[in-house]
């Protein structure tokens, strides 16, 4: 589910591996929000997110979270909002090494590392919460705005529209583009980079840098209730479950 490598300078990688596409549930979200939190204790000097060459995570795991009762729904976005506030205040670097596709929760969690580098290819990133019947919550929309400005962001939480590599560098949504196996050894180069400066005043300005980030959490846990209240309704539950029959098929 969650792989632990251990790379040179105090580098750990956190390999998403919950195959076949790397779906966020209930066990995926607790597993990396704990490691996230404990790497430091431990003496990780920086982290790197990853995913296999080709997916880096497909998004919420819809068929897992259908299965779930209103008051377990709620709890999963609670934990899952706190694992991007987890990542978004980790007191070490955190690159994300975006291996392939990554719609959804999946480009979700990349907005709040500190870096990152995406696969060239055939690949499509984005936010397409409103297609799947939800919607982009308001510390996703932030952290956007925060990257791609105002107007990007409308678009692209409205239109729920994904897009290519190409034009997530140009939006400012990625920091850089490599081959499918260079992501990860440039997402190490990052961090190495950043670790080669003077500890002490990196982490001063990292945590002041992301103050805004790790603030546009406040209050928002509440917004789990949004999501369950639009998840079981009427229109969200039938395109849930279209979605998941959708899936299926181009599974067989």
């Amino acid at each position: 589910m969650l792989d632990r490598i251990e790379h040179d300078n105090g580098i750990l990688e956190l390999r998403l591996n919950r195959p076949p596409v790397n779906a966020i549930d209930p066990a995926l979200t607790q597993r990396l929000r704990g490691a996230v939190s404990q790497a430091p204790r431990d003496g990780a000097r920086a982290l790197v997110i990853s995913g296999r060459e080709g997916i880096y995570s497909g998004g919420l795991d819809l068929p897992s979270l259908l299965a779930l009762d209103p008051a377990g729904l709620q709890a999963f976005f609670r934990d899952f909002f706190t694992l991007l506030r987890t990542v978004a205040a980790s007191e070490i670097p955190v690159a994300a090494a975006i291996t392939g596709h990554s719609p959804a929760g999946g480009a979700v969690l990349s907005c709040f590392c500190d870096w990152r580098v995406m696969a060239e290819g055939p690949y499509r990133f984005g936010f397409n919460e409103v297609a799947v019947g939800i919607i982009v919550p308001v510390s996703v929309r932030r952290a956007i705005t925060r990257m791609a400005g105002a107007e990007v962001s409308e678009r692209l939480s409205v239109e729920a529209r994904l897009m290519s590599p190409e034009d997530a560098l140009r939006l400012n949504l990625v920091h850089e583009l490599a081959p499918p196996a260079e992501v990860v050894p440039r997402a190490l180069a990052w961090c190495r980079r950043i670790l080669a400066q003077p500890a002490r005043a990196t982490a001063i300005m990292r945590r002041r840098a992301r103050e805004d980030l790790v603030a546009g959490f406040d209050g928002q846990l509440e917004e789990a209730e949004t999501f369950t209240d639009l998840w079981f309704g009427e229109e969200g539950q039938q395109t849930l479950r279209a979605m998941v029959e959708k899936l299926k098929s181009r599974a067989k």
